[in-house]
């Protein structure tokens, strides 16, 4: 989504520079697993979205 590239533009990719693609992969997936599995976000009851998923999914079982 437009949102997410926004994210991604603002907090990733503002102000770094990559040597190469694999640099950037690394770098990527390194960011990817942190927005998931820590970074908190208000929209989600500050839970990650990963904890949110999980939470989500036990209050439909």
């Amino acid at each position: 989504s437009e949102a997410t590239y926004k994210v991604l533009k603002i907090e990733f990719v503002k102000k770094q520079t990559f040597p190469n693609l694999t640099v950037l992969d690394r770098e990527l997936r390194d960011y990817i697993h942190w927005f998931n599995h820590i970074r908190i976000h208000g929209t989600l009851g500050y839970l990650t979205p990963k904890e949110y998923k999980k939470r989500d999914l036990l209050k439909n079982v």
